[in-house]
Parts: C-alpha cells; sequence; structure tokens
C-alpha cells in the first residue's frame, strides 16, 4: 500500500486560506510527509476528495482547471 503513486498534478498553487493545493489538495507539509514517510499516503490520500470539493465549493478552479488563468472582465 506504500508505493501507490502520488496525487500531485504538477499544478502546485496553494489557497491562501487553507494551505491547500488547488491542482491535488495536498498541503506542502502534506508533500513532505508523502516522500519521507510511506505509511502516511493512505491518511493523505483519504483527505484530498474533500478538500478539493472545499475548496470548488468555495469558488476555487481545481484539479487540471487550476492551472488555467481565470479570465479579466
Amino acid at each position: 500500500m506504500t508505493g501507490m503513486a502520488s496525487p500531485c498534478i504538477d499544478i502546485c498553487k496553494y489557497d491562501e486560506e487553507t494551505g491547500w493545493c488547488l491542482g491535488c489538495g495536498m498541503t506542502r507539509k502534506d508533500k513532505k510527509h508523502w516522500k519521507k514517510e510511506k505509511e502516511q499516503r493512505p491518511a493523505i490520500r483519504e483527505t484530498l476528495p474533500g478538500r478539493l470539493l472545499a475548496l470548488a465549493a468555495a469558488g476555487q478552479r481545481v484539479g487540471k482547471a487550476a492551472a488555467k488563468k481565470k479570465k479579466q472582465i
């Protein structure tokens, strides 16, 4: 179970309030734990869908859409 692929999708833009990545939902601390503490991976991965849903509900672009720039009106 520790050999699971990283959820990171190379967006690495962070929400200022939560510190969650708009691409994958991980925090910078989560990313460090992912690399160094493989036993933490299942717990980290479990939190990510809820974080991304919360960010989307707050009006943030998440996942691959976070890489696109918002149009200026």
